[in-house]
């Protein structure tokens, strides 16, 4: 990148001293200092701008944009994406929580055999799409006491990090780095991750249902909510990363489950550097569980679609089940490429 200097500022300095050298003496002191000044004022208003850092960022990022824009036109999406040549299925969870998902569930080789089943279901259920695994850690979560800082959220340790992405290298999976701002925002949590996300194999998840800041109410009490412009800022996070790192794009995987989760969904900007899934994430009556992936993923698509499970919710109360996958496959459309499991 090029940066561009004024450099004019030496003649109109030199004109301003000249004009100051030819004063009489009785001027000196009056105009003689009008001069000066004068001079002072062409020099400094002929110095070289101050470097506006973050606008270059932005010039670039579009530039880089506008390239992978053309190479996307040419070849349906940019070298190394993901989607939608595979189905990602997903654990998700938090490997120091039992609660959380069936991540941290069940002893880890306990829950890698149950996992390589699903796998082998899901390949079974559609061989022509390959099945690529993948782990999704709660990484930032909402809490239930504000702590030290009153935004109601805690980033797991760097060890908690470094564990869950060597699980996913021993699986050869992929790892969602999950995102539950509390009161805070993307815009202060996301540069957290920002080292971990320059692994071409860890991408991100953002949960609008813990997004309070603007309401002020406690985690649980409400359902939280990110307009378009929070995932726009989420896919010119990942875009920069991308661009900046050489990487393959980037995965943003939003969930939803109600329609105000995400608003004005028409003015979410895509960048072929990020693929967008949204993620119907309700629990329950399989029936109504397809009524919301009409409703909010269907009839609002983005991009890429998902669809969650749960093994405890899902099958309360009886005789609700949790869905097969070839009856998400049949009941869903467009078919979910993103299948992840609580």
């Amino acid at each position: 990148m090029r940066l561009r200097f004024h450099s004019a500022w030496r003649g109109a300095l030199g004109l301003g001293l000249l004009a100051g050298l030819g004063l009489s003496a009785c001027n000196r002191s009056g105009q003689g200092e009008a001069a000066t000044d004068k001079a002072d004022t062409l020099a400094t208003s002929n110095k070289p701008a101050p470097v506006d850092t973050l606008k270059l960022k932005r010039q670039a990022m579009r530039r880089d944009s506008l390239k992978a824009d053309s190479i996307a036109k040419k070849t349906g999406q940019l070298p190394g994406s993901l989607l939608p040549g595979h189905r990602i299925v997903a654990f998700y969870g938090n490997i120091r929580s039992k609660g959380m998902g069936i991540l941290g569930r069940e002893p880890k080789a306990q829950m890698m055999r149950k996992f390589d089943g699903v796998l082998k279901e899901w390949q079974a259920a559609d061989p022509s799409l390959p099945v690529l695994p993948a782990f999704h850690s709660v990484t930032i979560t909402a809490q239930g006491s504000p702590g030290a800082d009153g935004k109601w959220r805690l980033m797991n340790s760097k060890s908690t990090i470094e564990e869950t992405r060597q699980w996913a290298r021993e699986k050869n999976a992929i790892l969602f780095l999950d995102v539950q701002v509390g009161w805070s925002d993307l815009e202060h949590e996301l540069p957290k991750l920002t080292e971990y996300l320059k692994d071409p194999m860890v991408h991100l998840g953002i949960d609008p249902e813990f997004a309070l800041g603007t309401m002020h109410v406690k985690p649980n009490r409400k359902i939280g909510t990110y307009d378009a412009k929070d995932v726009n800022y989420a896919i010119n996070f990942l875009a920069r990363i991308v661009s900046e790192n050489h990487l393959p794009p980037k995965i943003l995987m939003v969930h939803r489950f109600t329609r105000k989760m995400v608003t004005n969904v028409k003015n979410i900007k895509l960048d072929p550097r990020v693929q967008v899934v949204m993620d119907m994430d309700g629990w329950g009556d399989p029936v109504l569980k397809q009524d919301s992936y009409k409703a909010y993923i269907e009839k609002e698509p983005v991009q890429f679609t998902g669809f969650k499970l749960f093994y405890e919710y899902d099958i309360k109360p009886k005789p609700h089940h949790m869905m097969t996958p070839s009856e998400v496959l049949t009941k869903l459309n467009p078919k979910p490429l993103y299948i992840q499991y609580q």
